[in-house]
């Protein structure tokens, strides 16, 4: 189970002295710029009374703009940003596929990477040891997963990281849109391990610029703007009311 109570998250914008600077941190970040209480400070106001519950069995499907605070939202529920206030309560494992390299070092071998990314990721030595066989199958990189990461190609790269971060499925997960990764076999391959995922998973919240996608995966859908949930209720309303928002920011 997923609850946020009222959620708020500021950042900062200290030493950003230049206003276009603070522009693009605001496009990055998305909320709103604004200063907090009497603060001389200027914040971004990032993620704005997110009230939210998510339970076992559930998908869930996040819309918006470039900014909306999609991406923001997923790495609190991760534990990457706490909240400024406001209630996060998660019962369960959390694994978030934001970024699938994070822990891999360029340095050492395939072999290795699989070892410190899924350590990484909270799982422990031993059944990273055992998974090693399946990921090594899976990626396809035969004798270069005994070759440092550094002489890969990028989509050699993309491949192991896909295939060490995907082996598990979680209790709950995070996903920042549906990958593709490799050529058309081996894009296949990811589709499938993606339905394996969203349908193992207890809790699955995607993010998604893709409205099919939300519209397949997902059992509810939110749309959020400048830091607020603006609508949540099944994919399909959700889908409709994001296209009219959009309609009328266009013309």
């Amino acid at each position: 189970m997923i609850k946020m109570e009222n959620v708020h998250l500021y950042y900062p914008l200290m030493g950003l002295k230049s206003h276009s600077f603070q522009i693009a941190v605001y496009n990055k970040l998305g909320g709103i710029i604004g200063k907090k209480n009497d603060s001389s400070v200027q914040y971004v106001h990032a993620l704005r009374g997110i009230n939210l519950e998510v339970k076992r069995g559930e998908r869930l499907g996040i819309m918006g703009h470039n900014g909306a605070g999609k991406t923001t939202l997923l790495r609190v529920l991760a534990g990457v940003y706490p909240p400024s206030s406001g209630k996060v309560i998660i019962n369960g494992k959390v694994t978030a596929l934001t970024d699938f390299t994070l822990g891999m070092d360029p340095n050492v071998s395939g072999l290795e990477n699989i070892i410190l990314r899924l350590i990484f990721m909270g799982y422990s030595y031993k059944e990273a040891k055992k998974a090693v066989n399946d990921i090594v199958e899976f990626s396809e990189l035969g004798d270069f997963i005994h070759f440092p990461v550094r002489t890969y190609s990028t989509g050699m790269f993309m491949r192991l990281a896909f295939a060490i971060s995907t082996h598990f499925i979680p209790e709950i997960l995070l996903l920042d849109e549906v990958v593709g990764a490799g050529d058309e076999s081996f894009r296949t391959k990811v589709l499938k391990r993606i339905d394996e995922l969203l349908s193992g998973a207890k809790i699955v919240i995607l993010s998604s610029h893709d409205l099919a996608a939300i519209e397949k995966y997902c059992t509810s859908a939110i749309v959020m703007d400048h830091g607020s949930i603006v609508f949540q209720g099944s994919p399909s309303d959700a889908v409709k009311y994001y296209r009219e928002m959009c309609s009328k920011a266009n013309e």
